[in-house]
């Protein structure tokens, strides 16, 4: 059963439709990957999920139409998301980030704090860094944290919030083939706990290896879906990464034919 899903999703930017009538659907506990090459407007549909551009469309979340809801209502009813920068408070350690994040200020948590003030408990907070290895980093400013680190901080902030759906914008950007690997288990392994999860990344190896389902946009249009078998066999996705659309591959425009045509074809970081 869906518990995220878009039907007929479209995003313009005047004449132009950086989305075009896409639809998907994510399942309760599943991983599942947005991929594409670059401009094929991943992170604009990520953006409309997640209402911060306009869209056409709907987008359905656990069984509502939150369509005409606001970035802080889907926010509020369990939808979060990550960005690719990590978007951290410098000045405040991990814990403090992940509690600000946990922090939900709206009038009515305002007066019932005034009546029975918050509880400080730091365990769920605390569970969170162990499920992502940060256990030693909670009283650390981010700024003392290794590039990985902070991604996973951002990582542990989103989920502070108590999402039901992570999108997760290129978690592993960045990062090098051992750090994206690790970030990959560990994304892995939140979803086996029951964590439903939209992935984008450029990483084929991570999105390959740990997606259950994937869908390709290209130009905003869906060119395939399937499982990360049925889409390394694709040949128009393989045509979208690596073949003649612009005079040259767009592997080639990222200086990197072979390592994206090994990624593709054998999901390998």
């Amino acid at each position: 059963m869906a518990v995220l899903s878009t039907q007929g999703l479209g995003v313009a930017f005047g004449a132009k439709k950086a989305v075009n009538d896409f639809s998907l659907e994510v399942g309760e506990g599943q991983l599942v990957g947005l991929i594409g090459p670059n401009g094929a407007g991943k992170t604009t549909t990520i953006d409309a999920i997640t209402g911060f551009v306009p869209a056409t469309g709907a987008v359905t979340f656990d069984g509502t139409d939150i369509s005409s809801f606001s970035s802080t209502q889907r926010a509020r009813a369990g939808l979060g998301r990550t960005w690719q920068s990590s978007e951290l408070f410098d000045d405040l350690t991990v814990m403090e980030n992940l509690q600000v994040a946990a922090e939900r200020i709206d009038v009515k948590g305002f007066l019932r704090d005034l009546v029975r003030p918050r509880n400080d408990d730091l365990s769920e907070m605390e569970a969170i860094l162990d499920s992502l290895e940060l256990t030693g980093a909670a009283g650390v400013l981010p700024t003392d944290l290794s590039h990985g680190q902070r991604k996973l901080v951002g990582v542990a902030r989103a989920l502070a919030a108590r999402p039901k759906v992570l999108c997760m914008d290129e978690p592993a950007a960045g990062l090098d083939t051992e750090e994206s690997q690790a970030l990959g288990r560990r994304i892995r392994s939140l979803v086996d706990g029951g964590l439903s999860v939209l992935l984008i990344d450029h990483d084929m190896g991570l999105v390959l290896t740990i997606c259950d389902y994937l869908y390709v946009l290209d130009f905003g249009q869906l060119i395939a879906e399937g499982t990360p078998a049925q889409i390394r066999a694709d040949k128009r996705v393989i045509t979208a990464y690596l073949g003649d659309r612009h005079g040259e591959s767009e592997a080639e425009a990222n200086g990197m034919p072979e390592a994206s045509t090994s990624n593709l074809q054998e999901g390998e970081g």
